[in-house]
C-alpha cells in the first residue's frame, strides 16, 4: 500500500456547534452522493486520501481552513450522514477520535458479515496502518484518531491524525490500498513534515537489513530521512491571507458569480434565480466535486465558500449554506429519477469558472472583498463561535 500524503496542522482547540455540524454533514453528504453518482465509489477513497483535496472539503464546509480540528470534524460529519446510507452508496467509515478508533475493529467485523467482505484482513489492515505511524515511523506524533474507509468493492483508505506536543502541531496521514504490496517494506510513497532532523523509518526499504536483525537479535536501528512528495503544511496564522490562495482562480469564481450573469451562459440557464453569492458557493463546491488534483494546492481559496467558524476569513453564511445543500440535493433527487439536467449544470459550473481563468488578470482587492463579506454577514445570516453577526452601526451625521 502506498501513503497517499499528510498534513501538517496547527493545533487548533475547540469545538463544533450543533448549527454548523448539522450543515456538515448535509453537505459531506451532497459532496459524496455526487461523487459516487459521477465517478464511483472507489474515486471516494482515493479523493479522501489526497490531503490536499481534504483539506479543500474541511474548508468548503465551513470549518477553519487551516485548523488540525478539520479532521476529526470531516470525517465526524461524514461518518454520521454516510453511514445511514452506505448499503445504497457501497461506502462505510469506522473508526473516529479517542474511545471511537478502539471500535474500529468491531465495525469491520460487523461490515464483513454484512457484505461479504474478510472483516478480519480489513482489521488487520486497520492496525497495521496505525502501527506503521505509530511506531515503526517515529516522527514525534502520536496517533489519536483513526478512521478507515472502506468500499463494498474492498478497497479502503484510512485517515489518521497525531499530535505533536513539542511543536504544538498534528500531523494528518492518508493511506490508500489501491497499490497494496508490502506493509513493512517501503509502503509510503511518502512521510512528510516539517525537517526536525533525523527521523526513524523503519519501514524505508534501506532497512530491510536492519529489519531481519531485528527480527533476530533485536539489532541495530537503522536512520533514513523521509522523501518529500506530497505534502501540505499550512501556517499558524488564523486569517486567510492573500498569499494563501490562488488570486487568479479565486477571482474568477468571484467574477463569474458577482459580475457576469449566469442569464448570459446557456450552460447555467437551470440555475437562474440563484443570488450571486449563492453562486460564488455553489460554484466552488461544484470544483471540490468534479475539479482534478491540480485543483486543490490552495484549500484555503474554499473557505470563501462558507467562511469559518471561528470568522475567518467571515462569519459562516447560514442561509447561503442552506440554499448551496438544498441546490444540490434537489439535482441529486432529480437525477435519481432520471432527470440530469440541472446535476450536469453544477458539473460544469466549475469548467465554467476555469475557462474564465485563462484570461483572468486579478485586482490587488483581496482585503476588500474580506471586508465585504463581513460587511454583509448578516444580510446572509452569518454565525461563528461567538454568535450571530450583526448589522453595521450607521453613523449619524452631525448638523453642526
Amino acid at each position: 500500500m502506498k501513503r497517499s500524503g499528510s498534513a501538517d496542522l496547527p493545533l487548533h482547540y475547540g469545538y463544533v456547534p450543533t448549527w454548523l455540524a448539522e450543515r456538515m454533514a448535509k453537505l459531506g453528504l451532497a459532496v459524496i452522493e455526487n461523487i459516487v453518482m459521477d465517478y464511483g465509489k472507489d474515486e471516494v477513497l482515493r479523493r479522501l486520501s489526497d490531503p490536499f483535496w481534504f483539506q479543500s472539503l474541511g474548508a468548503v464546509m465551513g470549518m477553519d481552513w487551516h485548523s488540525s480540528g478539520i479532521t476529526t470534524s470531516v470525517m465526524g460529519a461524514l461518518k454520521k450522514s454516510v453511514n445511514p446510507h452506505s448499503r445504497e452508496l457501497g461506502i462505510y467509515i469506522c473508526g473516529g477520535k479517542g474511545k471511537h478508533s478502539k471500535q474500529t475493529p468491531a465495525e469491520l467485523l460487523k461490515i464483513g458479515e454484512t457484505t461479504g467482505l474478510d472483516g478480519n484482513h480489513l482489521v488487520r489492515c486497520s492496525k497495521l496502518s496505525a502501527k506503521v505511524d505509530n511506531t515503526a515511523i517515529q516522527d514525534g506524533f502520536q496517533l489519536y484518531t483513526h478512521n478507515f474507509i472502506l468500499s463494498d468493492t474492498g478497497k479502503w483508505a484510512v485517515v489518521q491524525q497525531g499530535m505533536s506536543d513539542a511543536s504544538s502541531t498534528a500531523r494528518r496521514y492518508h493511506w490508500h490500498s489501491e497499490q497494496l504490496t508490502s506493509f513493512v517494506d517501503d509502503p509510503h510513497t511518502s512521510i512528510y513534515g516539517k525537517n526536525t532532523g533525523l527521523i526513524l523509518n523503519m519501514t524505508d526499504k534501506l532497512a530491510d537489513t536492519s529489519r531481519n536483525g531485528v527480527m533476530q537479535i533485536a539489532a541495530e536501528n537503522p536512520e533514513a530521512m523521509i522523501k518529500e512528495i506530497s505534502h501540505l503544511v499550512l501556517p499558524n496564522h488564523h486569517d486567510v491571507k492573500a498569499r494563501d490562495v490562488d488570486l487568479k482562480r479565486l477571482g474568477a469564481v468571484l467574477w463569474l458569480a458577482h459580475e457576469k450573469q449566469p442569464a448570459d451562459f446557456e450552460d447555467l440557464l437551470l440555475l437562474q434565480g440563484l443570488g450571486p453569492r449563492t453562486l460564488q458557493s455553489l460554484a466552488l463546491v461544484s470544483e471540490v466535486i468534479h475539479g482534478t488534483p491540480s485543483r486543490f494546492k490552495d484549500p484555503a481559496r474554499f473557505s470563501f465558500a462558507h467562511g469559518g467558524k471561528d470568522g475567518h476569513p467571515f462569519a459562516v453564511p447560514t442561509k447561503v449554506y442552506d440554499e448551496t445543500i438544498g441546490v444540490l440535493q434537489n439535482a441529486i433527487h432529480k437525477s435519481k429519477l432520471g432527470l440530469s439536467e440541472q446535476n450536469e449544470a453544477i458539473k460544469r459550473l466549475h469548467k465554467i469558472a476555469e475557462n474564465a481563468e485563462k484570461d483572468f488578470t486579478p485586482n490587488a482587492n483581496f482585503d476588500q472583498v474580506i471586508a465585504k463579506e463581513r460587511e454583509d454577514s448578516w444580510k446572509y445570516g452569518g454565525r461563528t463561535v461567538f454568535g450571530k453577526a450583526k448589522p453595521p452601526v450607521q453613523q449619524q451625521l452631525k448638523l453642526f
